[in-house]
């Protein structure tokens, strides 16, 4: 049954569509210039010399990975309250994945159990900035410099985000951003990476383009440079149409994040006085957040099940993010290291429900929302 107050609506403008139209009208659907211009501006935007598109946040990690050395024999310390698709980057370049617990007001690492999860193995943190609320960079930096470790972040819910002023994206040795169509902007799939060593940023340009060598002096006859496959690589390239897409999101950035931020304001007015439950916080210290989703936790000894289900009768979506990596089938069935005792995440994760939330939802729809909360909240008390 198709809902009738999605959990998220992509929002695109007539501008939009004129950019994709008119890039139907010439060519060049791949590697063109609308690729070109969309890099520059995503780096521009981030302050870092270099963005690298790719076909999905997923892909960047993997390159990211990849290109930054990671492998087999290497440990890699991400949180367990996150989306499926970073520890499958890990495991896709043979590296370990160890667990590490969170913050129980951010949901981000916590530095702390990071710097307990460090062995000898250890080669890169991968912060997650999860929810759109930058993790603790300044510490996570640290702690990477003084153990002498990778710090990769995983921005894909992030775009805009800042920390102590300066956005996320621009403090890892490499970043990822994610446009899958829930995000705050859009490709329909695709995703970036961020970076500031020009060495790397030619190699993860190899890598997403089978591993084809694109430099000038790739091959003395510029007839057959097509042919020159430097290393194994991967088909993760984003066509002209996402590119073009993305660039007309990018340029309303900010409208979109202000449109965001007021939904998240409305549903803490409507929500502020059901009993129990934990709104995600509108202000932290340091950070400016970037709205991706809106979620809440339910009353302990809510049934969460329950709510979802009356909330479905009401023709209202919700989802339940996020499961713990250490609590999923293939992770149980498996032999996979790193799983440790995860007491908060595991607490909150049972709780967390995600809202209906986009740029264009309106004050009735939010309103219709909170009150179908409240009701079966008190129903399944």
């Amino acid at each position: 049954m198709t809902a009738r107050i999605p959990l998220s609506a992509p929002d695109i403008t007539e501008a939009e569509v004129a950019a994709v139209t008119a890039v139907l009208r010439t060519p060049y659907l791949s590697q063109g210039s609308e690729l070109a211009a969309f890099e520059a501006e995503l780096a521009a935007y981030h302050d870092v010399d270099h963005a690298v598109a790719v076909s999905s946040g997923t892909a960047g990690l993997h390159l990211a990975l990849l290109t930054l050395g990671v492998g087999e024999g290497d440990e890699v310390i991400l949180p367990s309250f996150t989306f499926v698709a970073v520890v499958n980057a890990v495991l896709q370049v043979r590296a370990s994945p160890v667990l590490a617990e969170i913050d129980p007001v951010t949901l981000n690492l916590d530095p702390a159990a990071v710097e307990h999860a460090v062995s000898p193995r250890t080669r890169a943190i991968l912060a997650v900035h999860t929810f759109g609320i930058p993790a603790q960079l300044d510490v996570l930096k640290e702690l990477s410099r003084r153990h002498q470790l990778l710090l990769i972040e995983d921005a894909s819910e992030a775009i805009g985000a800042r920390f102590d002023g300066r956005i996320a994206g621009s403090f890892g040795d490499l970043a990822v951003l994610g446009f899958y169509p829930n995000k705050q902007i859009t490709t329909g799939e695709g995703g970036a990476v961020l970076l500031r060593d020009s060495a790397h940023a030619a190699r993860l340009r190899r890598l997403r383009n089978q591993g084809r060598d694109s430099s000038p002096d790739a091959s003395p006859d510029a007839s057959v440079d097509w042919l020159d496959h430097v290393e194994p690589g991967y088909n993760y390239r984003l066509s002209e149409l996402a590119c073009a897409l993305g660039r007309v999101q990018l340029q309303r950035i900010d409208e979109i994040l202000a449109l965001r931020r007021q939904a998240a304001e409305r549903y803490d007015a409507l929500l502020a006085d059901v009993p129990g439950l934990v709104r995600p916080p509108l202000l932290l210290p340091r950070r400016e957040l970037s709205w991706f989703v809106y979620v809440v936790r339910l009353p302990e000894g809510a049934d969460r099940e329950r709510v979802q289900a009356a909330l479905v009768r009401r023709g209202i979506a919700t989802g339940r993010y996020f499961a713990p990596i250490h609590m999923q089938p293939v992770w149980r069935a498996s032999n996979m290291t790193g799983v440790g005792h995860f007491s908060l995440t595991e607490s909150i994760a049972r709780r967390t429900l995600a809202l209906p939330f986009f740029n264009r939802i309106t004050e009735g729809q939010q309103r219709e929302v909170a009150n179908a909360l409240r009701e079966a909240i008190s129903s399944v008390a």
